[in-house]
């Protein structure tokens, strides 16, 4: 990464500028570094090492002029120019060099000859073609070093390491007596160049083999060209090393000994330029498409679907804070464990929420998912319905019913970070419920079908959470069961009552739920949650001492908020017996009860619809107006049974008049004669006398009450 940071800098960065940056070369390394988070660079090391190894690559390019360049493109370079292209070609390439040379004086930092170098290439890449030398040669790379020549000079640089072996190549062949073997052996190819010069690299191998001189390798060719040319001039030879070594490095790399870095200025080119131009791509290529199969499979698999997403208008109240995150953390520690050395093994467990319709099991439960990271997986339990008893997807009768069974099955094969919540369970089979017994004890393991195949899920020490949540009363009024065997695993709660000493908190939750349904109060709400409280306790008090604003409210404003306050706390009021009615109603079973069932509902939703439709300037009159017609409308979808369950509401608020309190007696006797005939056999003769007798004692009782009735007003008169 030091390596690439360096190069990278190096090459985008204009020469000038980094030598008047050297004395602060790490800041500028740092600040280009900061941006590239993808190539996970570590301050302190690679920013720091890439500062050194920048400094020698500036130290030795100050130095080495075009050594620059490496020896296989300079020789490449030079048997092409001088030997193998065509004298009318290189006539023309010469005039345009000159031209060239004439303006880059005057503008050396143009472009305006980038034609000229492409031309260059062409040629070079049909000069390898034909010749068969050089073939894997960058010959974008001749064409700039060609150029960079030829506009100055039509001298060709030299380095020490080519010439040094030159020398000991032919001090060899002296040694050996053997010189003029070696220049008979060229004299027969004199009419085959490339011939020729392979022959010569021959030579030279053998003798680099035969004295053990591999570390000269770099050079071959170019001591090659030197030899085929024979144009040895010592203006042109370049004494600088182009290898320096740095050292105090803080990475560690096998090419980096103990700090110690032999930084090779056209070793490194290379390495690099290979790097950025084939590894780099090939790598941004691989994460494109591991990217692209990621989002296909993601999109496949509906992932974004179950992302939990927390509602805009989701309020934490006091009764969640103090009352629900305890006590739900409590038994998620238990299913998914914990933090630290400490946590649980033997993970267990299922959290039962239920209540009424109406009181944010689920948007609580997404809440909870989306702080702990949990994929929130929800399988709808009217969609499954009473016909579903299997989680293979292939047996469920309908698309509905299998999509579920197929989410249920996806959160089973994720096995990790899932929170499967099971909404509505009053609407499952039993027999269906029953499938989650084993997941929810210590063995942790369930039967499943994912994509056809049968599978037994492990889920032991896993991070998965079971939640199931409903309303524990039917439509016919009755409490809804699940087996024995998974409530003894549960944890229950009722989200509808109160729980435990929450009373306060549980009535103030109706409150803090219906701020932001109510357009004043959703101004306090969005400048201070905490003055909701100070001002509640204003409305108790009915003083202001001693009470201090987070925010900044004026009198009228506070006078506005405390208005609407009010009013909500008396429909709270109402909202909460409907609510304790509805509960006790629907718990009862029909066989006690003495009046019709209660299914009016105060739910948090209730309070909410109410709430919205509160104004400061109302008058007691027309709160209750708005309070009695909201459950008039509620009390439509209850058809037959919508009398009976009004004039129980306005018992409940005491609001019932003299002639609605006489038909709330008739109907509530009413209702308990025909409970007693309610289970009768209509063929059965003492079942048949049993109503006679008691048709006949009811008109008695009302002949009696007339005659009552009539002497009391004879009295009275």
């Amino acid at each position: 990464r030091a390596e690439y940071l360096a190069y990278q800098v190096f090459q985008s960065t204009d020469r000038k500028e980094l030598m008047e940056a050297n004395a602060d070369l790490l800041q500028f390394v740092q600040k280009y570094a900061a941006t590239r988070y993808q190539e996970a660079y570590t301050k302190g090391i690679h920013d720091e090492d890439a500062s050194k190894l920048l400094t020698a690559l500036l130290q030795l390019s100050s130095q080495i002029d075009l050594l620059c360049f490496v020896p296989e493109v300079r020789a490449c370079a030079k048997l092409f120019w001088k030997t193998f292209l065509a004298k009318e070609q290189k006539t023309l390439f010469q005039n345009q060099f000159n031209s060239a040379a004439k303006i880059l004086k005057i503008f050396p930092d143009t472009n305006g000859f980038d034609f000229l170098i492409d031309n260059l290439e062409i040629a070079i890449a049909k000069f390898v073609e034909e010749t068969g030398l050089f073939v894997a040669i960058n010959k974008g790379a001749v064409a700039k070093y060609l150029f960079r020549e030829l506009t100055r000079s039509e001298q060709f640089v030299l380095s020490q390491p080519a010439d040094q072996l030159r020398k000991d190549f032919m001090k060899h062949l002296k040694v050996k007596s053997s010189t003029k073997f070696y220049e008979d052996s060229l004299l027969d190819l004199n009419e085959n160049p490339v011939e020729q010069y392979e022959l010569i690299r021959k030579w030279i191998e053998a003798f680099m083999e035969m004295n053990d001189r591999s570390q000269g390798v770099t050079y071959l060719d170019e001591t090659a060209a030197l030899l085929f040319l024979d144009d040895f001039k010592s203006s042109t030879l370049i004494k600088s090393d182009t290898m320096i070594e740095v050292n105090q490095l803080q990475g560690t790399h096998p090419i980096v000994d103990e700090g110690r870095y032999a930084l090779d200025y056209n070793g490194f080119m290379s390495k690099m330029t290979h790097y950025t131009e084939e590894v780099v791509p090939q790598f941004q290529r691989f994460q494109d498409l591991k990217k692209s199969m990621t989002d296909r499979y993601r999109t496949a698999l509906r992932l974004e679907e179950f992302k939990p997403r927390v509602l805009s208008s989701f309020v934490r109240n006091q009764l969640i804070d103090q009352v629900y995150l305890p006590i739900f953390g409590d038994n998620l520690a238990k299913q998914i464990g914990t933090v630290g050395d400490d946590t649980r093994t033997d993970r267990m467990g299922m959290l039962l929420l239920i209540s009424p319709p109406g009181y944010g099991k689920t948007t609580l439960m997404e809440y909870i998912a989306n702080r702990l990271g949990l994929i929130f997986m929800k399988i709808n339990g009217p969609a499954l319905g009473h016909q579903i008893t299997s989680l293979d997807p292939a047996e469920a009768s309908n698309m509905a019913a299998r999509q579920e069974l197929e989410k249920l099955n996806l959160a089973l094969e994720m096995g990790n970070n899932v929170m499967l919540y099971l909404d509505d369970i009053q609407h499952c089979h039993p027999e269906f419920l029953q499938k989650f017994i084993s997941l929810c004890d210590a063995q942790r393991k369930i039967e499943g079908v994912y994509q056809g195949q049968s599978k037994t899920y492990d889920l032991r020490g896993k991070r998965i959470a079971v939640v199931m949540a409903g309303n524990p009363y039917t439509e016919s009024g009755e409490q809804f069961q699940i087996p024995d065997m998974l409530a003894n695993r549960a944890d229950i709660y009722n989200l509808g009552n109160i729980i435990g000493d929450s009373d306060k908190v549980f009535k103030l939750s109706y409150i803090e739920n219906a701020l932001t349904s109510n357009p004043v109060l959703q101004k306090l709400a969005l400048k201070s949650h905490k003055d909701v409280h100070t001002l509640l306790m204003y409305i108790e008090s009915g003083s202001l001492e001693g009470l201090n604003f987070e925010a900044n409210h004026s009198q009228e404003e506070i006078n506005e908020y405390s208005l609407v306050l009010r009013k909500l706390l008396a429909i709270r009021d109402v909202v909460l017996t409907v609510n304790q009615e509805y509960i006790r109603s629907a718990a009862m079973s029909d066989e006690y009860r003495t009046e019709p069932a209660f299914k009016l509902q105060g739910s948090y939703r209730d309070m909410n619809k109410l709430t919205e439709k509160v104004a400061p300037i109302m008058n007691e009159a027309e709160l209750q107006t708005l309070i009695l017609s909201h459950y008039e409308s509620e009390a439509q979808t209850l058809t037959a049974a919508a009398e009976a369950n009004l004039l129980k509401f306005k018992e409940l608020t005491q609001t019932l008049s003299d002639e609605e309190a006489t038909r709330w007696e008739d109907i509530k006797k009413a209702f308990a004669k025909n409970n007693v005939f309610r289970n009768m056999n209509s063929d059965d003769p003492m079942a048949q006398l049993l109503v006679q007798m008691t048709a006949f004692t009811d008109g008695v009782e009302g002949i009696r009450d007339i005659l009552g009735t009539a002497i009391n007003s004879n009295e009275q008169s």
